[in-house]
């Protein structure tokens, strides 16, 4: 199957043909390649996505890729404004919106002088500590970054709702760039506002060495705004518009409907220009094909080359029968470490959520000793929490292992097998939720006795509603994580079992498959089809009336079979001590710098005060008045001010002392040495009074 629940909607990326992966032959281009070169590949690819997924590509889209090495230099102080995209390569309603956005990049592609059409991608390892520095909750996200800002700033965010057609963002475009200052407008935008009749009569008066054009138009229209910008790059030609409010001026002129187009010419002689259609498109392409229209040179700053396509995908060969733990920790990597740090602090029902998720993986999660041992800590740490308020670098801690606890380990890099792509941007997180899902609602009815003592038991909705908040909450494809909303109002109160709550899921999963069928993020090599197959289990079809039709009961035998511990194979999974992993501090250092953006981090390292209340692990407790410091310290991060109260944590001794520690530490430091002082001169001068009156009587 492919991936996560929400994401399933829409997201390419978020289905699975054959559900867990069907055995196919590797792509043509690494099927040829010595294994030599296969594996330097593979090295070359280093952790994380395991390669480049690519929406878009530099010199070869009208789109300015960026990247955590361009996005501040670009947006900054720049004589242009941007619209921005920041989306994540494995988000089925990225690549979807992907052709749009090209698209909207060379209708506008004149105008970049004025305002340019970027994309990020937060999916890349080295882009994703950007990301959290511009708060990147949801994909795709929209920014606007005015012109000639100085400071660093996240943008202004573009709401279209689910209407992001390309025109809608186009003329959305021109109110932005409407809105700067005057002093801040890009020096290459010309002025938008319409002129009045007497401007207009002032033109027609005055002679001059360039072409005039006027768009009368209504004032609800945006032609005349987008002629104008259409024309930005040319020269000895000027566009102007006005309003169609004055008709007997219209009607002086000769102007009976609009939008019309009034030319000047160098000359003196004036009329209406002759289109076959009042549309944009013809009037831009009459007036840039005017007699000495041509284009000027523009300074445009220089874009990246055509990117050389070198990536080589490494194949792992796969049983589609079988389930693999390396698609599960790949997921749970990305999902602990990357999409919920997204979230600087959770409180409220974010932190509710998530220790409820935490929870039911903790009990349920089939996975290998080292990585259950993790979620188990990590649940226990949580529930033990008295605060209402966490900073998620407190739980990334506790992920990267900080405390050098033996026999925890979770993947600090992505390794699909079942959920690998043709393309590195297909299948990947969405496919590996989708199992993950799966196998919950499994081992929850293989297990009912799991979920005693944490206040789901005798819930069959446990597993789903825990999901279904988790999407709704903290997936990173927004519209994906409504659309499975929508899915769960209309019929998961039906759900009265366990049996049932995995049937739902399998329902809604191929429900999913369905409507992506033939969407853009579909993989060819797995098409979306209805799963399971009747070649992976032929005891679930059944013919009836001449139709093809599920046979529920041996669907659930099979999914039971599938997703159970005992389908589930190691291979390709990593060790601890595999090389390219990094040891447990180092795993925990990379990530924290990574994720703790360089103008924040005194603010949200405030995490690194807090450790577990129990110290888990082999390593001795910690006495209880320590013990209750560090809840006291705990206590100190509720609240708004959390960023601001708590500042860098110091070890010493194992223990955390934070700046506010040290800085008493210092005054009292200070205070005593004072003191010391005081006290040293008051004895020095009494004691030199009892020698002169000891020696000298008389004075």
């Amino acid at each position: 199957m492919a991936a996560s629940g929400a994401a399933v909607a829409r997201c390419p990326g978020v289905g699975a043909g054959p559900a867990p992966g069907a055995r196919r032959s590797p792509p043509p281009r690494a099927a040829g390649l010595p294994r030599l070169l296969v594996l330097l590949a593979a090295a070359a690819a280093g952790p994380g996505t395991g390669g480049a997924a690519r929406l878009y590509r530099a010199g070869e889209d009208a789109v300015w890729v960026l990247d955590s090495g361009s996005v501040r230099g670009a947006t900054a102080n720049s004589s242009a404004a941007w619209l921005v995209q920041f989306y994540s390569s494995w988000c089925g309603h990225c690549v979807g919106y992907a052709p749009t956005w090209r698209a909207l990049a060379g209708d506008v592609r004149d105008w970049a002088s004025a305002i340019r059409i970027a994309a990020l991608d937060c999916m890349e390892d080295k882009n994703q500590a950007v990301c959290h520095d511009y708060d990147i909750h949801f994909y795709p996200t929209f920014r606007y970054f005015k012109a000639f800002t100085k400071e660093f700033t996240t943008g202004e965010t573009f709401k279209a709702g689910p209407d992001r057609e390309l025109r809608t963002v186009r003329q959305t475009m021109i109110d932005f760039l409407q809105n700067h200052t005057e002093g801040s407008r890009p020096p290459a935008c010309p002025p938008l506002n319409p002129i009045q009749p007497s401007d207009v009569l002032s033109l027609i008066d005055h002679r001059g060495s360039h072409y005039v054009a006027i768009v009368f138009e209504s004032n609800n229209s945006y032609l005349g705004r987008e002629v104008i910008l259409d024309l930005i790059p040319y020269e000895n030609i000027v566009v102007t518009r006005a309003l169609d409010g004055d008709k007997a001026f219209l009607e002086k002129l000769g102007v009976s409907s609009v939008p019309s187009c009034y030319l000047i010419h160098p000359n003196g002689s004036r009329g209406l220009i002759n289109v076959a259609k009042p549309l944009r498109a013809f009037f831009s392409s009459y007036l840039k094909s005017l007699p000495d229209v041509r284009k000027k040179p523009l300074s445009l700053p220089e874009k990246p080359n055509k990117e050389e396509n070198s990536e080589v995908v490494v194949w792992r060969e796969f049983d589609k029968s079988k389930l693999y733990t390396a698609d599960l920790e790949s997921g749970l990597h990305y999902l602990l470490r990357v999409e919920l740090a997204a979230h600087r602090s959770l409180a409220g029902a974010e932190l509710k959520t998530l220790k409820d998720f935490v929870t039911v993986l903790a009990k349920l999660f089939p996975g290998r000793p080292s990585v259950r041992k993790l979620l188990e800590m990590l649940q226990e740490w949580l529930a033990s929490l008295p605060l209402d308020r966490i900073p998620y670098n407190a739980v990334l801690d506790l992920v990267n292992n900080k405390m050098r606890i033996s026999g925890i380990f979770l993947t600090n890099h992505i390794k699909w097998v079942g959920c690998q792509g043709s393309r590195p941007e297909l299948r990947g997180y969405t496919c590996s939720l989708w199992k993950l899902f799966h196998t919950l609602t499994v081992q929850a009815s293989a297990h009912p006795d799991a979920l005693v003592g944490t206040g789901f038991e005798d819930d069959p909705q446990a597993v789903l509603q825990t999901v279904r908040r988790y999407l709704r909450t903290f997936f990173g494809c927004k519209e994906c994580g409504e659309h499975f909303e929508e899915m769960a109002k209309e019929s998961m109160d039906s759900v009265k079992t366990p049996d049932q709550a995995i049937l739902w899921l399998w329902r809604k999963h191929n429900v999913v498959n369905g409507r992506l069928a033939g969407h853009p993020s579909e993989d060819p090599r797995f098409p979306k089809l209805q799963w399971p197959t009747p070649d992976l289990c032929p005891a679930c079809h059944e013919e009836m009336k001449g139709l093809d039709s599920w046979d529920e009961g041996h669907v659930l035998t099979f999914l039971k079979q599938h997703y159970s511990r005992d389908n589930l194979l190691d291979t390709y999974s990593t060790d601890q001590g595999d090389s390219g992993e990094g040891g447990t501090l180092a795993r925990g250092e990379e990530e924290e710098k990574r994720l703790t953006p360089p103008e924040k981090s005194h603010g949200d390292r405030d995490a690194q005060s807090v450790r577990p209340p129990s110290a888990l692990g082999p390593r001795p407790a910690l006495p209880e008045s320590l013990r209750h410091r560090l809840d006291v310290r705990l206590q100190n991060l509720d609240g708004p001010e959390v960023h601001k109260q708590v500042e860098v944590a110091v070890p010493f001794l194992g223990v955390g002392f934070s700046s506010l520690d040290m800085s008493l530490c210092v005054v009292l430091y200070v205070a005593s040495s004072l003191f010391l002082m005081v006290m040293y001169f008051f004895f020095r001068v009494r004691s030199r009074r009892w020698k002169v009156k000891h020696h000298h009587p008389a004075v």
